[in-house]
């Protein structure tokens, strides 16, 4: 009898240890470092799983004795046998990338993916280089380097934020209700060596992004630790100079990391008149994860920026020799600004299931600028020169909590969350001034209070193959402005709620060939002294737009991302600064297509290149007068890179953009232009020595163009033609660097 026992009980043990159930993991790299979107696949069950953030995964149904396969692109893919389910942990070891072991299937987000390659192969060494990440994006300067740049996107001229929703690790950077525009998004705060990863997505269809999100977002996350330490020094033409300092502060441990970096940045410009510009940067970050692998980040960040500016000049002077390319009818021009951030992000495993993240942030911020893009037509004695300026407090919290569970045979994840931001900015002011000093004339002046609270729910349904996901998404406003310039105290207020609802599907035909179909609902909000002004007329304008597109794999070595694109915009809006108004223009639409492609021609060659090709038309308006301003309709980008090759690395890039519209009936048309860089770099033991060339063959190209209308002091009548900032000629730059 009791040998009878003994039996049953080894059985009953035996059959426990064979039972199939969850196995929670943990991925980590060389450095003990987690890594995120970790490929987890079991074979025997053919189940899968992605790591969080945090480096942990749990897939469903596995036992011991089950054969583990563990990928991530740049890393040394591990199969194992299962030998624990409890207290599962993997050490990848880095290597070179590989495009032949990029299977789309297995990537959690091929968009991120693409970008983590591209900044991989091409490392970003400025705040332009960062932007220009995104596939498509193309972006211009027009104001001595301080102030944002210009965006161009998917045929929007969308100024400096109105129609793209800007982040850095989850802290937006657009400004609502702005002195200089909506939506201006100045990411000059951001050291490019600290940023880690570029996540980003076309159109609005992604329930997590609100305000500004119809032509697309971009999330940029910082690193949350150093390999090593670093310091850099730059020199080149006009006066240019960079230094950049890296510093870990503590031994990088599973438990805890530390470090702080530091940018500092100075130039002349090309300009007759120097720019005397400078920006100094500070960042520092710390992370800790508890026993159980929930994670804390703090960040803490400062930049401040003054410079001074030509300022857009008019083609007919440069034509008459009046001035060079680089020559200023009013180089009084230019600003300071400034901001402060502080970041909390709490990432929590609440069960095996459910998983919280959550941050919430503070930004102070300051601005303030002098333009003059009129010259002499409005005031013909002291001239047209403005002043924007303001001061700014930010306060904000976003929330989002995703739990996986199953109806029947198909997996549901559900992600819900709910967020408030709140500006206070005082003093919002629009002024005429003289050279600087003199306010001539008090235009706008008054506080804004701004809030925006958010709710949104996403389902993702797995079919197979097929997966479906339904969101929802809620945004009400509160608008306050008071008016300084009113004799009597008086609040002006509005209200308005908008929801936005997203239907994205996505299709995994073959392992290298995946199909979507991506629709939803975006909006872009309006001023608040607008908003009041007008009665709440044409507060939150939506966007309708839907995607049909593809990532193909067609060979080992070749991805290829391809999309067809529309989008019906309610209202369009146009910034008018120096009047302090911004102008309806009008329901818009937008087609095109997006196609992109990489190969690696070797180990150590890659070649990139991204295409796009618009047509954008206001609707309202007859043919022939129904052109978008600036609306780009053609733009490729590209270039060859080379990964070390026996310690070289660099490459050769180019940008092209077609000639647009300048005015509503084309009379006027902005020249298109196609500057091409090169970069080579040699690394030996820890130093790494750098040559860099901006615009290699010194063309003639205009960075920024608008048809303006003006008046010289000398004119007796105005002129409405091209003005326009001239892009950079031939820069040469050396950099050295040492890491430690």
């Amino acid at each position: 009898m009791k040998k009878q026992i003994l039996v049953m009980l080894i059985f009953g043990c035996s059959s426990l240890i064979l039972t199939a159930q969850n196995l929670k993991g943990l991925v980590v790299n060389e450095l003990n470092q987690p890594l995120e979107a970790v490929y987890i696949y079991n074979e025997t069950t053919e189940n899968h799983a992605h790591t969080s953030e945090n480096g942990v995964f749990v897939i469903a149904n596995t036992k011991i004795g089950d054969s583990i396969r563990i990928g991530l692109l740049g890393y040394k893919t591990k199969r194992i046998t299962l030998d624990v389910v409890e207290g599962f942990k993997i050490i990848l070891e880095e290597k070179m990338f590989q495009l032949d072991e990029m299977v789309i299937t297995e990537e959690l987000n091929t968009v991120s993916t693409i970008s983590r390659l591209d900044l991989n192969v091409t490392p970003v060494n400025s705040s332009q280089e960062v932007l220009r990440k995104v596939p498509g994006l193309f972006i211009g300067q027009h104001a001595g380097g301080g102030k944002a740049e210009q965006i161009f996107l998917r045929g929007f001229d969308i100024d400096h934020g109105t129609d793209i929703s800007l982040s850095v690790d989850g802290m937006p950077v657009n400004m609502v209700s702005h002195a200089h525009g909506q939506g201006y998004s100045d990411l000059h705060f951001v050291i490019p060596e600290t940023v880690n990863k570029i996540d980003f997505g076309k159109g609005a269809y992604y329930v997590q992004q609100g305000d500004f999100n119809t032509a697309g977002y971009v999330d940029f996350k910082t690193k949350d630790y150093l390999k090593e330490s670093e310091i850099l020094f730059s020199v080149g033409q006009f006066n240019s100079l960079r230094t950049v300092g890296l510093f870990n502060l503590m031994e990088n441990t599973k438990n805890q990391n530390a470090y702080v970096a530091m940018e500092y940045i100075a130039t002349d410009g090309p300009y007759d008149s120097p720019q005397n510009f400078n920006r100094l940067n500070l960042f520092g970050k710390y992370v800790v994860f508890s026993p159980e692998n929930d994670k804390l980040t703090l960040t803490a960040s400062h930049f401040t920026s003054r410079w001074d500016a030509s300022g857009q000049i008019p083609q007919r002077e440069v034509d008459n020799g009046n001035i060079s390319r680089f020559g200023a009818i009013d180089d009084t021009e230019g600003g300071e600004t400034e901001r402060t951030n502080f970041n909390v992000t709490f990432d929590k495993y609440i069960n095996d299931n459910t998983k919280l993240k959550a941050n919430a942030f503070y930004s102070h911020y300051a601005f303030e600028l002098y333009s003059n893009f009129t010259f002499f037509l409005e005031d013909p004695i002291n001239g047209d020169q403005i002043k924007q300026k303001e001061d700014r407090n930010i306060f904000g919290v976003n929330t989002a909590i995703s739990h996986t569970t199953f109806l029947g045979e198909t997996e549901l994840i559900l992600t819900s969350g709910i967020g408030i931001r709140h500006d206070i900015s005082d003093d919002t002011e629009l002024s005429r001034t003289l050279n600087r000093s003199t306010i001539l004339e008090n235009i706008q002046l008054g506080d804004i209070n701004q809030t925006n609270i958010d709710a949104f729910v996403n389902a993702e349904f797995e079919f197979g193959k097929l997966k479906i996901a339904p969101a929802l998404r809620l945004d009400y406003f509160k608008f306050m402005y008071n008016d300084a310039l009113q004799t009597n105290y008086k609040t002006l207020s509005e209200t308005k709620t908008i929801v936005s609802p997203k239907l994205n599907f996505f299709y995994n035909a073959q392992d290298n060939l995946q199909l979507y179909l991506k629709s939803g609902l975006g909006f872009h909000s309006n001023d608040t002294r607008v908003v009041v002004a007008n009665g709440g007329e044409a507060v939150l304008p939506q966007s309708y737009g839907a995607d049909l597109g593809t990532v193909w794999k067609p060979f080992s070595k070749l991805i290829v991302n391809s999309a067809l694109w529309y989008l019906f915009l309610e209202q369009e809006f146009v910034y008018v600064g120096d009047a302090g108004i911004v102008e309806p223009s009008g329901k818009t639409r937008r087609y095109g297509l997006d196609l992109g492609l990489r190969y690696q021609l070797n180990d150590w060659l890659f070649l990139d290149t991204d295409a796009t090709l618009t047509n954008a038309r206001s609707i309202d308006e007859p043919d022939g007068e129904d052109y978008i301003p600036l609306a780009p309709d053609f733009t490729l980008t590209g270039g060859l890179s080379i990964d070390d090759l026996n310690g070289f690395s660099g490459g050769l890039r180019f940008r092209y953009l077609d000639d647009r519209a300048a005015n509503e009936d084309n009379s006027i048309v902005a020249e298109g232009y196609m500057v091409t860089d090169f970069n080579v770099n040699y690394t030996l033991n820890q130093i790494t020595f750098s040559l860099a060339v901006e615009n290699l063959f010194d063309v003639d190209w205009n960075e920024t163009q608008f048809a303006t209308e003006s008046r010289l002091q000398n004119e007796a009548a105005s002129v409405e033609e091209i003005h326009f900032t001239p892009g950079i000629p031939f820069f040469l730059k050396g950099t050295v660097s040492y890491r430690f």
